[in-house]
């Protein structure tokens, strides 16, 4: 029983080799010469003037939800599209329906203003 599972042992082992061992060459061989220059800001140009952790607006946070909750919903239309045709009308109807669903829901969020960033 335990034979037909050294396989998957082999496997894990090998995958933790080949992570570590490139990680662990990089942490050994690479030189470490930290300068004035290397230790600056590079992406703005600037210091961070703010801490990296301050608290951001809770809009922002609803916005990116409803925008994965949407964006997830519309993956289901396209397997839909793929097989309109084997499902027939009954499909239609059902996609009908849930898109009703989807467009009620965007145009409540909508009226409350979720979508208003001001």
């Amino acid at each position: 029983m335990l034979e037909s599972y050294l396989p998957i042992l082999v496997f894990i082992v090998l995958a933790m080799v080949i992570g570590v061992v490139p990680l662990a060459a990089g942490f050994i061989l690479a030189p470490r010469r930290p300068e004035h220059e290397k230790l600056t800001p590079y992406e703005c140009g600037f210091e961070a003037f703010e801490d990296s952790r301050m608290q951001f607006d809770v809009r922002y946070y609803l916005v990116a939800i409803l925008f994965i909750i949407f964006d997830l919903e519309i993956a289901f239309l396209f397997p839909w599209a793929i097989v309109l045709d084997d499902i027939g009308l009954f499909g239609f109807g059902a996609m009908a329906i849930f898109v009703g669903v989807l467009l009620v829901g965007f145009l409540y969020e909508w009226k409350k203003g979720a979508l208003e960033w001001e």
